[in-house]
């Protein structure tokens, strides 16, 4: 982990000293991660932004202990149009399981991707947004490759609390892992900036599976801006229902121009 924190600075840093001069018109980068809660923000009209990042999670079942490493969380989000953007995501997973000798590794499906704005903020009507992902079978390692494609659907809420606070929260579905069953999916989340670059948040979100019991889950974290283009973050958290029993983040987001914004 140390690391990866890192590699993670020296590229922070490294973007940094580029996206400098584009920060004072663009404002404060908006990003998806590290929390679960989506934000119903797209990225600004031909600019890239990478979300990329590592982390760590334990189960425990009877005497079992299973040990999932990510190393490549990346979200890549396109702004193609004013109110829409593409995504385009990929991970490597690595899962090790107490009293076995095999080791599971590869990526998992790739996702593909939109997200659309759909109404902005005004006195408390949220702001407002729609996702959709496809996960692609034909992308995947071969032991994380399903038979089926998964998809998944959540709107996007967001409330401006005060100059310092906000509430998020989303309200989805998805389907995955070659099962029909639906799952319905949850999150809140509250973000609080302390200094104008360092900001907390503490988040509860989860799960309801049509044939299964109900998944919770909760975490907490921080946000460092080196500028208005690049930001680190970390964060913690386990489930409150039997499960995950911990769960490690960090990452790293930027956001750059694409050639064409260039010009």
């Amino acid at each position: 982990m140390n690391r990866i924190a890192g590699m993670l600075l020296i590229c922070a840093t490294s973007v940094s000293v580029f996206s400098q001069e584009l920060d004072s018109s663009l404002g404060t980068l908006i990003t998806d991660r590290p929390d679960a809660t989506e934000s119903p923000s797209t990225v600004p009209v031909g600019y890239i932004q990478v979300e990329t990042g590592a982390f760590f999670e334990r189960y425990e079942e009877g005497d079992f202990k299973n040990e999932n490493y990510t190393f490549n969380t990346t979200l890549v989000r396109l702004g193609i149009l004013e109110n829409l953007e593409l995504r385009l995501g990929w991970d490597f997973i690595e899962q090790k399981t107490s009293g076995q000798n095999n080791v599971l590794s590869g990526f998992s499906p790739l996702l593909l991707g939109t997200k659309v704005a759909i109404a902005e903020e005004n006195g408390c009507f949220p702001e407002i947004g729609l996702i959709g992902h496809l996960f692609l079978p034909v992308s995947a390692g071969r032991d994380y490759k399903p038979e089926t494609t998964g998809i998944d659907f959540r709107f996007a809420f967001a409330h401006t609390l005060s100059e310092r606070s906000s509430l998020s929260y989303n309200i989805g579905a998805q389907w995955g892992d070659d099962s029909p069953e639906a799952a319905y999916i949850y999150t809140l989340a509250y973000g609080l900036g302390l200094t104008e670059k360092l900001g907390v948040y503490a988040e509860l979100y989860g799960d309801f599976p049509e044939n299964h019991s109900a998944n919770h889950y909760w975490d907490a974290g921080l946000t460092y801006l080196i500028s208005d283009s690049v930001q680190l973050d970390a964060t913690i958290g386990t489930s409150i229902t039997e499960g995950q029993d911990i769960l490690l983040s960090g990452g790293l987001s930027f956001r750059i121009p694409t050639k064409r914004q260039k010009e």
